[in-house]
Formats: structure tokens, C-alpha cells, sequence
């Protein structure tokens, strides 16, 4: 048995815990309860990939591609990247589609077969499609993303990398090669649009 100053000074201490405890709780609670949770649908700034590439255009050296897609595709970032290690700068653009899978685009003047290989996740070719009158590449393997490779319009090189079924494929680089048309047409006819 424990002495009976040796047992008041034990519930003191275990009454001053519940006390800090109660006290703690009342000053956490209201604070957590007045937070709004976040939701996954948070809001985001949209990209205007025309704005972004008009921005680029200078440092590009060629008109960066800001194809019109339909409305129910959506824009997760569009940036223009200088040259690396491997010296090639490259206009970039991720686009998520209707199915919510994501394409990426990727535009350069001075793509090589090793940053073209890199790109495509050094995917083998399996095909060529022709989409929108243009030979495109196609690099596909089990497990990874596809990728197609066409020379657009224009001159510059596209690969568009993804895990979206080739009929979206198909809906980007008809939108690609339509705004590589347009920008050819543009050049061609004193820069107006």
C-alpha cells in the first residue's frame, strides 16, 4: 500500500494532466473546426497557352504552337524551357483530356534523335499514323507512355508524350498541325493572323 500524502500527490498530477489536457482541447478544437477542409476540385489560375506563347515566341525562334482544342480539354501548364546540357530549348504544354488522361506537347527547332528518344521514355517505334496529312512516329511499349513524332508546319518538331488513348492523340496533333498551318499562313501574309 502506498502512503496516503504518497497517493494525493499521484492524483494531483494525474488531475493537473486532464486539466492541461481539457485545456489544450479547448483551444485546438475550435481552431481545427473553424478550417475549411481542402477539396480536391481547389481553384486553380487557368492557363492561356496562346498568352504563354506569345511571351516565348521571341526566345523560341519560332511561333510555339497553341492549338484549339475542345472545351472539355483542360491546360496543366505551358512553359518555355532554354536549352540544357543537351542543347535543345523546347516550347512545353501538358493538356488533360475529356478522358482525363494526360498529353504532354513538346515543340522544338533543335531537337536531336537523343532528346527525341528521351522524350518518347526510349520507347521503340512500332507504327506511323498520319494524322491531319503529316507522317506521324509512333513510340509505344508495354508499361510506359506513347509518344508521336511528326515536322509540322512550320519546320519545328513535335512529340506529344502520354497515356491517353490515340483517338485524343489523334485530337491534339490535327489541333498541332492546324496551328503550325496557321502560324506558317500568318508568317507568310505579313505576320497577321
Amino acid at each position: 500500500m502506498i502512503a496516503a500524502a504518497a497517493a494525493k500527490r499521484a492524483n494531483a498530477s494525474v488531475i493537473g494532466m486532464i486539466l492541461a489536457l481539457l485545456v489544450s482541447l479547448a483551444v485546438a478544437l475550435p481552431v481545427v473546426l473553424l478550417n475549411a477542409p481542402q477539396k480536391a476540385d481547389s481553384y486553380r489560375q487557368p492557363v492561356i497557352v496562346s498568352e504563354v506563347a506569345e511571351q516565348a515566341k521571341d526566345a523560341a525562334g519560332f511561333t510555339p504552337l497553341a492549338p484549339v482544342l475542345p472545351q472539355d480539354w483542360s491546360v496543366n501548364y505551358a512553359r518555355w524551357n532554354g536549352a540544357g546540357a543537351d542543347k535543345v530549348a523546347f516550347w512545353d504544354v501538358g493538356y488533360v483530356t475529356a478522358s482525363t488522361s494526360f498529353i504532354s506537347l513538346k515543340q522544338s527547332a533543335t531537337a536531336n534523335p537523343t532528346w527525341l528518344l528521351q522524350q518518347a521514355k526510349e520507347a521503340p517505334i512500332t507504327g506511323e499514323r498520319t494524322i491531319a496529312g503529316i507522317s506521324w512516329e509512333l513510340r509505344d511499349k508495354p508499361g510506359s507512355d506513347k509518344s508521336l513524332t511528326a515536322t509540322v508546319p512550320g519546320g519545328s518538331t513535335v512529340i506529344l508524350t502520354g497515356s491517353a488513348p490515340l483517338a485524343d492523340f489523334d485530337i491534339l496533333a490535327t489541333a498541332a498541325v492546324s496551328a503550325a498551318q496557321s502560324a506558317v499562313d500568318g508568317s507568310t501574309n505579313g505576320g497577321s493572323k
